[in-house]
Order: C-alpha cells, then structure tokens, then sequence
C-alpha cells in the first residue's frame, strides 16, 4: 500500500496501483467497502487485460485513516479522490465508482479537468433518499449505530461484503449513509459531464428507472449476466471486460 497526506480529511490516505499497461483506471468503492478489498479479483482478471488500477481505500475505509473529526461526506470523499490524483500527477485516467463511489465519483468528475478520459459509474445514487442500508443504518441515531448497530450489522451479515464492512469506522459508515439520504442531484450532473461515460447495472437488478431514464439520453449503459448490485463479487470477470471495453473505446 502507498499513502498520502489528505489536507481534506486530515488524515492518511491509502491505496494500491498496481502496474500495468494503457491508461490508468481509479475505482473508488462504496458504502461499508474497500477498494483494496473489493477489486484485486477484478483488475487481475485475464478480461482487464493488464490495465494499470488505482484502488483506492477511502478515509475511514480498509487501510485509510479513520478520523472522528471528519464529515465522511459525498462532496467533501470527492475532494479527497481529485487531492489524490493530483498527488500522483496523472497525466490522463479514467475514473470507476460504484453505488455510493459512484456518486462520490460523479462530484469528483467535475473537479478533475481535461486529464480525465471518461467516467464509468455502476448502480450509483442518483437522488436524494438513499438505498436500502443506507436507510437502515440512518434509521438509528449516530451515537446508537456507533456504539451497538454496527457491530449487530456484522454479526449479522454473510456475504462477502461483511470483510470490508468489519474493518469500516461506524461513524464514517453512518455519515456516508445520511450524505446519501440528503442527497444530490448526481443523476443530472452525470448527464451534463461532457465527458465518456457509461453506466453499468447487474441484471438482477433490473428494472430500474434511472437505467431506463439515462438510456433515454443516449448515455452508453451495460448490463452484466447473472449478478446484481455486488457484481464485483458475483461476475468479476464480467465487470473486468465491461471496464476494460470502455477504456480501449476511449483511450
């Protein structure tokens, strides 16, 4: 793991590059997971075709810092991706969020000017309100969800997600969910960025009208067999070639 000093969380930053070839992609995670958790299956998969990655562990997530002090907002998460990526001096990347990294991913778009070759987002929110967990964990108090709620989340929880949601601060998991729930309007900024960009959703996550809505727009969608919103753990391989497919169309 590499790391970095962040002036906007105020703690250090972790993450992975690991070396490959063409243009590099960014993949930042989602509510409760880690990028250093979730996507070595997926950039080591033979369909990324050896594509440099970048994944990174966002503060109070996997091996980054976990400040008490710190908002844990989409706005404020954004700040810290564009920070890093100007620490590495990348040239020219594309950028991969999912679910709540995918709204993260849409604000930091547009702080990322023209070294940015395209944006690629799967199962984002795209409006105020929050999804299902986010709900639930927000139905609590921070002070209840920190002290017992987290811990009974784990216990109770069998997928694969429960590794990364074990090692995640509690208050930065509450705070990215009520961020959530307030929300913003990233399905309009997503449609504005003049800028490659795609959306991806598994099939058993289908219908969905916000799929529907932003094929409408003419905006490049993709749909993955046999998986839904965990799709980096249900069809990795599938997620790798879709990832891949769109920067060898942009590079």
């Amino acid at each position: 793991m590499e790391s970095f000093f962040s002036s906007i969380a105020n703690c250090r930053v972790r993450w992975m590059d690991l070396p490959g070839t063409g243009t590099p992609l960014v993949f930042v995670h989602g509510l409760g997971c880690a990028a250093s958790y979730e996507y070595p299956r997926v950039v080591t998969d033979k369909n990324f075709s050896g594509r440099r990655a970048i994944l990174i562990d966002l503060p109070g997530y996997g091996y980054s810092e976990k400040p008490k002090d710190y908002r844990y907002s989409i706005t404020e998460q954004a700040q810290v991706v564009a920070e890093l990526i100007s620490h590495l001096k990348l040239e020219k990347f594309f950028l991969y969020g999912h679910s709540m990294g995918g709204s993260i991913s849409i604000e930091a778009a547009q702080l990322l000017g023209e070294s940015l070759c395209g944006l690629v987002v799967s199962e984002p929110n795209f409006h105020p309100g929050g999804g299902f967990f986010s709900q639930q964990i927000c139905s609590n108090s921070e002070a209840d969800y920190v002290s017992t709620i987290h811990h009974s989340m784990v216990s109770d929880e069998s997928g694969p997600w429960v590794g990364s949601l074990s090692v995640a601060a509690p208050w930065a998991v509450w705070r990215g969910a009520e961020s959530l729930i307030n929300g913003n309007d990233w399905i309009g900024a997503f449609a504005e960025l003049n800028k490659p960009k795609a959306l991806i959703f598994g099939e058993r996550s289908l219908p969905d009208s916000d799929f529907e809505q932003i094929r409408t727009m003419n905006i490049s969608t993709v749909v993955l067999p046999a998986c839904g919103h965990s799709m980096s753990w249900e069809n990795p391989s599938a997620l790798a070639k879709a990832l891949d497919a769109f920067c060898q169309c942009y590079e």
